[in-house]
């Protein structure tokens, strides 16, 4: 179509209102984008988990938030949790560190809805252990089936331990499955899994496998892989016999407070056992 200088003029002209008319909206749109990435970004300093796997890579995190930061970071992560599930799964964890428990639950349920693994784990440890709610061992079996699901390591390891109540997992064949996929990066999935091979649950018996999945736990310091490991190689499980080796992983383990290691200390110190009649321990004979 052609136009005459008068139309061009009027057109230009009408493009031009209306680039002013929309600028006002787009420049308050972008203040209101910027204002809730700033309070999310200080959410994550203050308030972060390092083991939420929702976290971003360059975000460190904090095992415990700062006394001092605790009402800041309420402030921000309250803000930001209108959309976004990690600063709901934060303020929740401000919350609490406040002693504002059932709001902290409240919260730590909103984040939940909205797919945060790491709040998942939070709700089911309260309710398996009945630490600020009523004890509920169905629904935090569920909330930590549905954070194993998603792949969240605390999750993983949380639910194989409630399934194993002092004794055997309820579906050990399940349980090993899921420590196997947490097992890859988390020195509890590690130790727990390499407990089931060693006792054959949920599976083959597999001495070598349980052996490297405990070198890997204790690496990361973990006491009872560090026990398992002076454990093994005491006894030769699963590759070479090596009193020396075992009683450095046994005095690692004991240096973390595991009873089990001092216990096997005590017996490599002093290997002779005296015992009563009845075949009871009197004491150990050390030389």
């Amino acid at each position: 179509m052609i136009e005459n200088g008068l139309t061009a003029k009027r057109r230009a002209l009408s493009i031009a209102v209306l680039l002013v008319a929309a600028l006002p909206m787009t420049m308050a749109t972008s203040s209101h984008l910027y204002a809730q990435s700033a309070d999310l970004v200080l959410c994550d300093r203050l308030a972060a988990d390092p083991a939420d796997p929702d976290k971003p890579a360059d975000v460190k995190g904090v095992a415990e938030i700062a006394k001092g930061d605790v009402a800041t970071a309420i402030k921000f992560c309250r803000t930001a949790s209108g959309g976004s599930r990690r600063a709901l799964y934060q303020l929740g964890r401000a919350l609490a560190a406040n002693g504002q428990g059932a709001d902290a639950v409240a919260a730590w349920r909103k984040a939940a809805d909205k797919g945060s693994s790491s709040a998942m784990v939070e709700l089911g440890v309260m309710y398996g252990t009945g630490a600020g709610v009523a004890r509920d061992e169905p629904q935090a079996r569920k909330l930590l089936e549905r954070a194993a699901e998603a792949g969240n390591p605390r999750g993983i390891s949380n639910l194989a331990a409630l399934s194993g109540g002092g004794g055997a997992p309820s579906d050990p064949v399940r349980a090993r499955a899921l420590l196997a996929k947490g097992a890859e990066s988390n020195a509890e999935a590690q130790y727990q899994l390499g407990m089931m091979l060693s006792e054959g649950l949920g599976g083959a018996k597999d001495d070598v496998a349980a052996r490297a999945l405990f070198e890997k736990a204790a690496a990361q310091n973990h006491a009872g892989a560090l026990e398992r490991m002076g454990a093994f190689a005491q006894a030769g499980r699963g590759g070479a016999a090596d009193k020396t080796v075992a009683k450095s992983y046994y005095e690692k383990a004991a240096a973390l407070g595991d009873d089990d290691a001092k216990a096997a200390l005590k017996r490599l110190e002093c290997p002779y056992v005296l015992k009563d009649k009845r075949g009871n321990v009197v004491s150990n004979l050390c030389f």
